[in-house]
């Protein structure tokens, strides 16, 4: 349960250590940050939503939970941990936070860690999982 200690740090960081550049340059990194927020927190939410009560905080599937790759599923495989992932670096960047930007790399590595595990275990599984591995990204649609 790593992410409950790192995601409060990234959040704390930014309030704590913020200010680290102004003027053109925060303008910029704080429009960028809020697009980064905003399209993270849809991701987050809507991976929330589509993964209904398969939900759990924990890498290993729950017993009774299905295979979902409907909805944002249909783009990524993570779209919890990439919501996460891209609200942290925006907030990095609207609190213009060198301290969070590296905290949020660390949440990254962590839920690239945290997501390959995981994926063993669908895989064992979900006998269809290598194959929606294939045609779906990790955690952003096109990109990773």
């Amino acid at each position: 349960m790593l992410q409950f200690t790192l995601l409060p740090l990234v959040a704390l960081a930014g309030v704590l250590a913020g200010d680290a550049w102004d003027g053109r340059a925060a303008s910029i990194t704080s429009l960028a940050g809020l697009v980064l927020m905003v399209a993270g927190a849809a991701l987050l939410g809507r991976g929330i939503v589509d993964l209904g009560r398969s939900l759990t905080p924990v890498p290993r599937p729950r017993d009774d939970a299905e295979l979902v790759e409907s909805g944002v599923f249909g783009l990524v495989r993570h779209p919890i941990y990439g919501g996460l992932m891209a609200t942290a670096f925006g907030w990095g960047l609207v609190a213009a936070s060198p301290l969070t930007l590296l905290l949020a790399g660390v949440l990254a590595l962590f839920f690239e860690l945290k997501s390959r595990r995981e994926e063993i275990w669908l895989a064992e599984r979900y006998p269809a999982y290598g194959t929606y591995m294939r045609r779906t990204r990790r955690f952003f649609p096109r990109v990773w």
